[in-house]
């Protein structure tokens, strides 16, 4: 991942604190924690939507599917356009072939 300053735009290298050209502090971004937004096979009801949600966040899969059933109900059809959109954008989990190869793919 290239790394440049702020203040200069000097190109560094990833693990520069410091920019060689005008001594400007570089923050330093933490790697984003978690699991990947992705729909899994095992375990959808509909499409996984709500589960790849859960999954995600680290919440209670159930809790999700009753919030989103609630909301079809009662938003007037937003919910359920998320979901139309959560079906379309979040893409489906890889499926790990035996003996493929490179292993976990």
């Amino acid at each position: 991942m290239a790394v440049f300053c702020n203040k200069c735009g000097t190109g560094l290298p990833s693990s520069a604190r410091f920019c060689s050209s005008c001594g400007t502090v570089i923050p330093m971004v933490p790697p984003m924690p978690g699991k990947p937004l992705v729909r899994p096979h095992a375990g959808r009801q509909i499409a996984g939507v709500c589960l790849a949600l859960a999954q995600t966040n680290g919440w209670d899969v159930a809790v999700v599917r009753i919030v989103t059933v609630v909301g079809f109900f009662f938003s007037g059809g937003i919910v359920a356009v998320a979901y139309l959109a959560g079906w379309i954008g979040i893409p489906d989990e890889p499926v790990g072939l035996p003996g493929a190869y490179p292993p976990n793919l």
